[in-house]
């Protein structure tokens, strides 16, 4: 059954420990405004620690995901009421977004449609993200005059070459979600009436795994970008050995299946969890 936020604009359902999270303000293209912004925030407390959920899936209602920040109520009502203003609504921005790229459970995309500005920062927090072919990615800020801020600039380096990302940021240029994908935006693109089934997919993977192990694989890729490889070294035992302290029998259990059972191959895909000791 679909389960709405308080004020309406974000919907959910929670299929077979998949929540289908989604953008509701399909009139706007699910812009986001400050009141959707607190509204993501409540949906994500409410799905996080939840048992009967596994993978959150965000895409939008309607025709697009998400096209960026609302420049009426986002800009001109909020910069109307000062600086105090404007900095309560980037704090709640930016606090989900941070909020979905820390998140307890694996996250994806599934990019249904426009994907504009202030739609990468929810972009990157997902660890996964799909589109359709037909979905139109754009940093227009160049075109209106301002630059692409609320962390798109960042997102753009991320995830893009340096001479794509300049070129996408200065040029104010839409790219379709088949170069999206050839550029490191998503992991993959295609057609609109296959994207739903192909996410299912991928979320049905990421269910089979253990959640101890994955959320500590999804903090770590995270992390070690920005750190020095001894840094990283460090890092990764650290995290290996907090991991275990919460789950060192399912470590145990893939290791038993693959040595003693030889029942299981690491390449192949995840051990069976349902053997695993409670």
């Amino acid at each position: 059954m679909t389960e709405t936020s308080t004020n309406g604009t974000v919907t959910y359902d929670v299929i077979d420990r998949i929540a289908w999270v989604r953008f509701n303000r399909p009139d706007k293209r699910n812009c986001m405004s400050p009141t959707l912004n607190r509204d993501m925030m409540e949906v994500l407390d409410l799905l996080e620690f939840r048992d009967d959920v596994g993978v959150l899936v965000l895409s939008g209602e309607g025709t697009a995901w998400s096209a960026g920040m609302d420049l009426k109520e986002y800009f001109r009502d909020t910069e109307a009421k000062g600086l105090g203003a404007t900095r309560a609504v980037q704090r709640e921005a930016y606090g989900w977004w941070r909020r979905l790229r820390w998140y307890q459970k694996a996250t994806i995309a599934m990019v249904n449609g426009w994907c504009f500005g202030g739609g990468y920062g929810p972009l990157f927090a997902c660890d996964l993200a799909f589109a359709a072919d037909e979905a139109q990615f754009g940093l227009s800020e160049i075109n209106w005059g301002i630059l692409p801020g609320g962390g798109a600039t960042k997102v753009a380096v991320e995830l893009l070459p340096f001479r794509k990302a300049m070129y996408h940021a200065m040029m104010g240029e839409n790219v379709d979600g088949k170069t999206a994908a050839e550029w490191g935006l998503v992991n993959e693109s295609l057609p609109l009436d296959q994207l739903k089934a192909r996410v299912t997919e991928v979320a049905n993977v990421l269910l089979k795994k253990n959640p101890v192990a994955l959320k500590a694989t999804k903090d770590a890729v995270r992390r070690v970008g920005v750190l020095s490889y001894d840094d990283a070294e460090d890092y990764l035992i650290r995290a290996q050995e907090a991991a275990n302290s919460y789950d060192n029998e399912g470590r145990k259990e893939g290791i038993r299946q693959f040595i003693d059972d030889k029942s299981f191959k690491p390449g192949l895909g995840a051990y069976d969890r349902s053997k695993q000791k409670a």
